[in-house]
């Protein structure tokens, strides 16, 4: 992979990441929070600040277990998509999206350099 499509794939984690964190404490503060006037499911932002500071400097073990983290906030969505209605099963839909484009875009991101891993592991032995 190029270093342009490198770059595009971790800036596409980067916003998919912060837009989730923003879409989180919207969405539980003031767009469709559980209980008038904010829900404790806010925290859930708080989650997602863990892997931020790796994410923002492209460390790629951050990278490989926030990709396996984001998967929660990818099934959160998918369930309330499911059984919530109105505002927050479109909310659901959105944070369900977003996971899926992190997911994808850290992944493809981190591809090239596992390769190179087992490359070198290879030539080692």
């Amino acid at each position: 992979m190029d270093s342009a499509n490198a770059r595009i794939l971790r800036r596409v984690s980067v916003a998919s990441l912060l837009a989730l964190i923003a879409l989180s404490l919207a969405w539980e503060l003031w767009l469709a929070p559980l209980r008038p006037g904010g829900s404790w499911l806010v925290l859930k932002a708080l989650l997602l600040l863990l892997p931020l500071r790796g994410v923002l400097r492209g460390n790629l073990y951050t990278l490989q277990w926030s990709s396996m983290f984001i998967l929660l906030f990818l099934a959160e969505g998918v369930v309330r998509g499911m059984t919530d209605a109105g505002a927050s099963a479109s909310l659901a839909w959105i944070e369900t999206a977003l996971a899926l484009v992190f997911f994808f875009a850290t992944i493809f991101y981190l591809r090239p350099f596992k390769r190179a891993a087992k490359a070198r592991a290879a030539a080692a032995r």
